[in-house]
């Protein structure tokens, strides 16, 4: 009776063990909205490799310029925001203070270095640090919003600091 019960013990023991190595995936939804049929937006590259997104507004009402830059670029396992790309984020909140119907989306993003948890982590501060900057200069809060996909939506593909580099950003989008 001893003998079968350590099997059965041992038994349920393993299938614990195995259990908890099982993974999980971490990957938030993506949600999908309608965009009114009169926005139409195009994407090009510049020569340093900034991504611009033109947005023509039909109806007049969320115009933006037409090469305002949406990308701002990280270093490092950091979250803090480089003066050079200042003049973005002022920009975005000046268009954003402009329009108090407009709204944003900071998505914030990392590189292929670090697990996925540290990642998201990471990319939702860098989303949240631009979020700030454009909250101390009068963007309400209901106009803008920080999410995270961390290395999970890479702009460039490479395994070297060039590509590094490309994929530590926040991109704004405008929602």
């Amino acid at each position: 009776m001893i003998k079968n019960s350590g099997k059965m013990l041992l038994a349920v023991a393993s299938v614990a063990v195995m259990a908890g190595c099982a993974s999980t995936k971490l990957d938030k939804p993506v949600e999908v909205e309608k965009k009114d049929v009169t926005t139409q937006q195009t994407t090009s590259t510049t020569p340093q490799g900034n991504s611009t997104v033109a947005t023509t507004d039909l109806s007049g009402k969320n115009a933006a310029p037409a090469t305002l830059d949406r990308v701002i670029y990280f270093d490092f396992d950091s979250y803090a925001v480089k003066d050079e790309f200042r003049p973005i984020v002022e920009a975005h909140a000046k268009l954003l203070k402009a329009n108090s119907s407009a709204k944003e989306v900071a998505e914030g993003h990392t590189d292929e270095r670090g697990g996925s948890e540290y990642n998201l982590a990471l990319g939702q501060k860098r989303a949240e640090a631009v979020v700030q900057q454009m909250k101390v200069l009068g963007v309400g809060d209901s106009q803008l919003e920080a999410v995270s996909y961390g290395k999970e939506r890479p702009a460039v593909d490479g395994h070297d600091e060039a590509a590094w580099a490309k994929n530590r950003r926040v991109e704004l989008r405008s929602k």
